[in-house]
């Protein structure tokens, strides 16, 4: 069990560091009845800061990327500071994006655990924040990225028309937007070709195994083969609703959190580990791609070797 320290230094690393949070300003926490602690812990230093802040509370979604009820939508859409440590994603909902249109600071943490929220919080995200400078510099203009690594990915990334963006953690200006613990680049490729095998971490798995790998094929910017079957399972019964779209290639992600020195089995806090990289499948809509789906399924990839436009990149190591 965490200490009371350790949840209240994360939880002011959180509002004070990240968000910033000010007196003049409206926060609200969003939370469900299984993330309820951290949901607290956050409340506790927001309102010392604020006195107009609020836990908005309720039952767990049926999947990541599932919309909240109306009354919390609207409620976050309403406040300067948004924090939503919730069991299920809010990172790729119309609730979250209509939340940032309307000039809400917003920072999610999708799965936290008490284990997770007091690692990765335990950061510098000023040095997070220049680790993703530096990355972007290096990606800056590449119309092809390639990555591979020797657990056999191989894979192509069409990226000339997508723009960039950076999950720094420091989310001081109106509209902007981070998942938390953080530290990632990342892009939706136009189109990719190729094979990737996850050995990191992946839902439903967790951290796989030594040895245990799960390959996935992709021709013309759709996956066209998964390995394992429950992965697999949950694609298929996305498709029976949505067609192809839940097959969609959507991200292409480099982690550049230092302070993650290991992986833990937490999809979360492992695809910002520093020196790795994570490929998702399905929605892209909320991180600048054009494909909506009712699920976003990321897949951790270590030892990985990176090119933009065929220069080998540098990797953020811990």
């Amino acid at each position: 069990m965490e200490s009371d320290a350790a949840f209240r230094d994360a939880s002011k690393t959180a509002v004070e560091q990240c968000l910033a949070l000010e007196s003049h300003e409206s926060c609200s926490i969003v939370t469900d009845d299984k993330r309820e602690p951290i949901g607290e812990a956050l409340y506790e230093v927001a309102s010392e800061i604020t006195s107009d802040a609020v836990v908005v509370r309720y039952p767990p979604g049926a999947t990541h990327g599932s919309e909240p009820p109306k009354p919390v939508a609207s409620a976050m859409a309403a406040s300067d500071v948004v924090l939503a440590p919730t069991t299920k994603s809010l990172s790729h909902t119309r609730a979250r994006g209509d939340a940032n249109e309307a000039g809400a600071r917003v920072a999610t943490l999708p799965g936290i655990t008490p284990e997770v929220f007091t690692t990765g919080l335990d950061a510098d995200y000023e040095e997070i924040e220049g680790h993703c400078a530096d990355v972007l510099a290096q990606v800056d203009g590449a119309s092809e990225m390639r990555v591979t690594s020797p657990s056999g990915t191989d894979i192509t990334f069409d990226v000339a028309t997508r723009e960039w963006n950076a999950d720094t953690g420091i989310v001081h200006e109106p509209g902007e937007m981070s998942n938390l613990p953080a530290g990632e680049v990342f892009v939706s490729p136009e189109s990719a070709d190729g094979t990737y095998v996850v050995d990191g971490t992946m839902r439903p798995h967790g951290r796989l195994a030594d040895g245990q790998a799960l390959t996935f094929e992709v021709e013309d910017g759709l996956v066209t083969h998964i390995s394992d079957d429950e992965i697999r399972e949950t694609v298929e019964a996305a498709a029976a609703d949505v067609g192809d779209a839940a097959y969609n290639l959507a991200e292409l992600g480099i982690g550049t959190n230092v302070a993650v020195t290991e992986l833990v089995g937490s999809v979360l806090l492992d695809e910002k580990a520093g020196g790795t990289v994570h490929i998702a499948i399905g929605d892209d809509m909320g991180i600048g791609g054009d494909v909506e789906a009712p699920i976003h399924l990321d897949g951790i990839i270590r030892d990985v070797t990176v090119y933009a436009d065929d220069t080998e990149i540098e990797l953020p190591e811990p």
